[in-house]
């Protein structure tokens, strides 16, 4: 519900009690705003023209990012499905009948591209699969990004090869719309049009839910609560329209903005800040080897391995040749410690560290254990099971792999793409609705009339100082937030300043 608040005519039967003053914020308050603390007004009723005032203007101004947001969003829900046909080739393979060892299919890789170095294998995790070998710093890839070498595990033969980005292994189109919806393709700078858009987005949707209730409160049937009112004409419909779905739509939309914070730049951080200081911080495991092993293995974990480069082997002191136990001996070790498909194994990355095998299941049941084998060895070093996580955590990774789409596979995402196709109707009736409260006189010129001035003022002490405190901490934990609202309040009370200045040179005129 990130729009404009949905306010009837006051004439209209259904808003017996809607503020639809013709006050914009160069007029007066002539609403008595100021003297409504005396009133005695308290709850809801001291609270709706505050709430009423802050859902305009945030649906006004912050809804062109929410809009950018729930389109490049839709896209990204489709891309999951979309990647599966545009990248079939790479992605499958006819089965056969028996894998080569994971090794054979890594020379395979090998061979076909040798450039970069092998940072991590993610072998075959179902007949029909490929098995992909994972370059770092391969000429032509992006920094942060990998090649993947897909390799039929049946025959060794290459694929292709293309590159993937993160740890969902995400292919170049499913990439470009990840980077389209979380930075528009500008990089840090980018990220703060989608920071801003999720931290706004729980304030506007669960202010426009309260608001809807309330305005129903004394309807009631549920029918008018949760159906849009199909007899009604003009801005009444649009309202009943933008109020149901709204109401369907709020949990959902406060949960995407929820999750969509917990990695943002900022507020994400102060998040894990939190996160941290609580002890609910996510477990990994530790690739650290015993100091007596750290001579041993080379550091490109692949010595000895068929068709394996020999940059990284080194030797020990004394001159001896340094052992390797071998990825496929690394692979049954993972195996034996009951790590099933899907998994990446990651290579030690230098000198005294250890192979990383993690479960990279994003899809429910989670499978997310990991554990570290010593190349020298092939004995585990670190264990982190799924199971143990801190609660925080496991929450963490169960609402990043909602809101990405990946937790309940399509279903999640046609779940997602639902809601952003409801979050672009909701902006769409809210700025319709703006439009149509617009002054009847001289229509084509007008806007639609704000909500007066002075809301702030109808809320009792007790109550208003809590709030502040409120906001004051919220505004700190979600930064983009409290320095937008700050904005809001500086530029409401700038023209509110103008706007005395011009009545009082038009009185002393007269």
């Amino acid at each position: 519900m990130p729009t404009e608040q949905r306010l009837a005519p006051s004439d209209s039967p259904d808003a017996p009690d809607a503020p639809d003053s013709p006050g914009a914020p160069d007029s007066p308050d002539t609403t008595g705003a100021g003297d409504e603390r005396a009133t005695g007004r308290t709850g809801w009723a001291a609270l709706r023209p505050l709430v009423l005032r802050l859902h305009f203007y945030a649906g006004v101004l912050i809804a062109p990012f929410l809009l950018v947001a729930a389109v490049t969003g839709l896209l990204y829900a489709c891309s999951f499905q979309a990647e599966k046909i545009v990248y079939a080739h790479e992605l499958s393979a006819p089965v056969g009948k028996t894998e080569l060892p994971l090794s054979q299919q890594i020379a395979g890789a090998r061979k076909a591209h040798p450039e970069g170095e092998i940072a991590a294998v993610r072998p075959a995790p179902q007949p029909g699969d490929t098995t992909r070998v994972l370059l770092s710093g391969a000429p032509g890839v992006t920094a942060d990004h990998q090649l993947a070498v897909f390799v039929d595990p049946y025959t060794g033969n290459v694929r292709g090869a293309l590159e993937t980005y993160g740890s969902g292994g995400a292919l170049p189109l499913r990439t470009w719309l990840d980077s389209l919806h979380r930075d528009l393709h500008l990089g840090e700078s980018g990220r703060l049009y989608s920071e801003l858009a999720a931290s706004w987005l729980w304030v506007v949707a669960g202010g426009g839910l309260a608001l809807w209730i309330g305005r129903r409160r004394r309807n009631r049937a549920l029918k008018a609560l949760a159906l849009p009112d199909r007899t009604a004409t003009g801005r009444r419909r649009t309202l009943s329209w933008h109020g149901a779905v709204g109401l369907w739509a709020s949990v959902g939309l406060v949960f995407l903005s929820a999750t969509g914070l917990t990695w943002s730049a900022y507020a994400g951080a102060n998040i894990g800040d939190l996160r941290e200081a609580l002890g609910q911080a996510t477990p990994t495991v530790s690739t650290a080897v015993a100091e007596d092993h750290a001579g041993h293995g080379g550091a490109s974990g692949m010595a000895g391995m068929p068709g394996m480069p020999e940059k990284g082997k080194g030797h020990a002191p004394g001159g001896s040749t340094p052992s390797d136990v071998g990825i496929d001996k690394v692979l049954r070790t993972a195996r034996a410690q009951g790590l099933s498909n899907p998994v990446e194994i990651s290579l030690p990355t230098e000198q005294g560290t250890a192979y990383a095998v993690k479960q990279i299941q994003r899809s429910w049941p989670e499978k997310q254990d990991a554990i570290a084998v010593d190349p020298a060895t092939g004995k585990v070093t670190d264990v982190s099971r799924f199971a143990d996580y801190p609660v925080l955590a496991k929450l963490t990774r169960y609402g990043i792999d909602l809101h990405t789409g990946t937790l309940f596979g399509l279903a999640n995402q046609l779940a997602l793409a639902a809601l952003a196709l409801a979050l672009v109707f909701l902006i769409l009736w809210g700025y319709r609705m703006w439009w149509q409260r617009r002054p009847t006189r001289d229509r084509r010129l007008s806007f639609g009339r704000p909500i007066p001035r002075g809301a702030w003022r109808q809320v009792p002490l007790p109550l208003l100082l809590p709030l502040v405190l409120a906001i004051g901490a919220v505004g700190w934990l979600v930064p983009l937030l409290g320095i937008s609202l700050i904005a809001f309040l500086a530029v409401d009370l700038t023209v509110g300043a103008l706007a005395r200045r011009r009545r009082a040179s038009a009185a002393s005129a007269c």
